[in-house]
C-alpha cells in the first residue's frame, strides 16, 4: 500500500457549514476529494443534498444536514448526527457567515449588529465547543474558521461585519492555545473578495469591480476554489504544525492596496 500523501484525508469526518455554495462548496468538494467524509451543513437542505450529489457522483462520501447556525439546539443536532453517522468528528469547517448592514456603522440596528455578532462569531465557537471533545478522543483534529482580510482594516461600508471577522481570528487564537495540547489545531482562512453569490454587491457591478481589481496585484478577484486548497492544508499532515495562525488569500490586496478602502 503506497505511503498516504501529505495532504491525504482518508478515514477523516468534516463538518462543513455554509456548504451549499460559494467557498463553503469547494472546501466540502476538495476535502472530500482527497478521502474525508463530508457533512454538507446550511440552512437549506435540497441545496445541500446537490452538493452531496455531485461529491457521491465523483465517488466521494457525504451527508447533507439542515442547520441554522444562530440557533444553539440546531448546531447541537448537527455535532450528534455527525458523530451518530460516522463516529465522530476530525474537521470542522465554520464557514457561514451573515452581512445584513452595509454602510456607516452609525446607522446599523442593535438588534442587526447582536444578530452578526452571534451568528459569525458566537456559534462558532460554539459549534467548536460541541466538536472538540470528539476531536479529542480520536486523538486531535482541526478547526478551520473562515473570516476575511476585512477583519485586518479598518472600512466606512464593512464595519460590523469586519468587527465579527476580526473577533473570529481571535477565536481561533484562544482556542489554539486551549487545545494544542490535545493536538486540535485552530486556524482562520481570510479570503480577499471572491466571486461568489454572498460577495455579489461587491464585483457584480462593472464600475466597482475595475475599483477593485485595480488596488490588486493579481489584477483580479478570487473564485472560490482558490480557497479551498487552504482549508485542506490546514485539515491535513500538510497543516499538522501550524495552529493559532491566519492565511490570508486575497490576490495581494493587503500588500499592495490603501489601507482605508473597502474590502
Amino acid at each position: 500500500m503506497p505511503e498516504p500523501t501529505l495532504f491525504d484525508l482518508t478515514g477523516k469526518v468534516a463538518i462543513v457549514t455554509g456548504g451549499s455554495r460559494g467557498i463553503g462548496r469547494a472546501i466540502a468538494e476538495r476535502l472530500a476529494q482527497h478521502g474525508a467524509k463530508v457533512v454538507v451543513s446550511s440552512r437549506k437542505l435540497d441545496a445541500c443534498q446537490v452538493v452531496v450529489d455531485g461529491i457521491a457522483a465523483k465517488g466521494g462520501e457525504a451527508m447533507a444536514f439542515a442547520c441554522n447556525i444562530g440557533r444553539k439546539p440546531e448546531l447541537q443536532a448537527l455535532a450528534d448526527a455527525t458523530i451518530a453517522k460516522w463516529g465522530g468528528v476530525d474537521i470542522l469547517v465554520c464557514n457561514a457567515a451573515i452581512n445584513p448592514h452595509f454602510g456607516p456603522a452609525m446607522g446599523i440596528a442593535d438588534d442587526i449588529f447582536d444578530k452578526m455578532m452571534a451568528t459569525n462569531v458566537k456559534s462558532n465557537m460554539w459549534l467548536s465547543h460541541m466538536c472538540i471533545p470528539s476531536m479529542e478522543s480520536r486523538g486531535g483534529g482541526s478547526v478551520v474558521i473562515v473570516s476575511s482580510i476585512g477583519g485586518f482594516k479598518g472600512s466606512v461600508n464593512l464595519g460590523a461585519y469586519a468587527i465579527t471577522k476580526a473577533a473570529d481570528l481571535q477565536l481561533a487564537r484562544n482556542l489554539a492555545c486551549e487545545w494544542g495540547p490535545k493536538n486540535i489545531r485552530v486556524n482562520c482562512i481570510a479570503p480577499g473578495l471572491v466571486r461568489t453569490d454572498f460577495a455579489r454587491a461587491l464585483w457584480e457591478d462593472p464600475v466597482n469591480y475595475k475599483k477593485r481589481t485595480r488596488d490588486t496585484p493579481l489584477k483580479r478577484i478570487g473564485e472560490p476554489d482558490e480557497i479551498a486548497g487552504a482549508a485542506v492544508f490546514l485539515a491535513s499532515a500538510a497543516g499538522s504544525f501550524m495552529t493559532g495562525q491566519h492565511m490570508i488569500i486575497d490576490g495581494g490586496v493587503l500588500a499592495g492596496s490603501p489601507a482605508n478602502s473597502d474590502d
